[in-house]
């Protein structure tokens, strides 16, 4: 059994205009955002914060759905709740810093693990992004990057095959990709993003130390320099049980918006 929360439970003001699974919400966030209760702490059970904060098993079990969306709590079956692991939060579309950077800026060490770096014959997909002839040379750079310690996100990068030396030459388990680029005048300037929900394929779940089944974030991108040349095209598998991703809106011109969601398709089923 989980213990009482780790300070007397504070009445919820039922005069207030805020619905009481929020209050609740808001409360159990404050211990959490405050270091009362740290990542891997059990929460009392559902009864448990009913007796405590006098309200029904209906606004506790809203405020714990709430929370699980926030990614704050996780729920392990048989077991009960515990506050999660934080997720290195990153930005989607409104920049174009490289990993290394955003967790730089948030005081979090970020490691990586070179799984290959040679050069492949390009697709027909990698050959398009990075507008080179089908079968022609690329580099290969796959980098399983670690946080902490632990897995986070396995990532294939396709560069032009004219960077391999220095590439050869750069620690690219420390070091950050886009200096280097930026170094060459590679950087990119701009680029187009896209996120799905995926499966992985049993190399890439292995890598990431998450079951088969294990639902993934895939992030897919081209860069471009900012005379338009593409220069990266990559493809990074995120743990979806250790990634989010922050979209920073602002109101402009809605006639010059493009839709940030779309839906694949549905294909016909192949003839029998």
């Amino acid at each position: 059994m989980a213990p009482p929360l780790p300070q007397e439970a504070q009445p919820l003001d039922r005069s207030s205009w805020v619905p009481l699974h929020h209050q609740l919400q808001l409360a159990l966030r404050a211990l959490i955002d405050g270091g009362a209760l740290v990542p891997g702490d059990a929460l009392p059970g559902e009864l448990r914060l009913c007796e405590q904060y006098g309200v029904s098993r209906t606004v506790v079990r809203q405020s714990l759905v709430d929370l699980e969306h926030a990614g704050l709590i996780e729920r392990a079956k048989g077991r009960g709740t515990f506050v999660a692991q934080p997720r290195p939060p990153q930005g989607l579309v409104q920049s174009l810093t490289g990993q290394f950077e955003d967790m730089a800026s948030l005081g979090l060490p970020l490691v990586s693990r070179v799984r290959r770096l040679e050069l492949v014959p390009a697709d027909p997909p990698v050959a398009a992004a990075l507008d080179v002839a089908n079968s022609s040379d690329v580099v290969l750079l796959e980098r399983l990057r670690l946080v902490d310690g632990e897995p986070w996100v396995l990532v294939s990068t396709y560069l032009h095959a004219d960077l391999m030396p220095a590439l050869r030459d750069f620690d690219l388990e420390r070091g950050s990709l886009y200096a280097l680029m930026a170094s060459l005048g590679q950087r990119p300037a701009q680029g187009r993003r896209i996120i799905e929900a995926r499966h992985g394929s049993s190399d890439v779940t292995r890598a990431l130390g998450v079951a088969p089944t294990a639902p993934l974030l895939l992030l897919s991108s081209v860069g471009y320099r900012a005379d338009g040349h593409p220069v990266e095209h990559f493809r990074a598998y995120h743990r979806g049980d250790r990634s989010r991703f922050e979209v920073h809106l602002a109101h402009d011109d809605p006639g010059a918006l493009t839709p940030l969601l779309t839906l694949n398709p549905v294909r016909p089923p192949p003839p029998t």
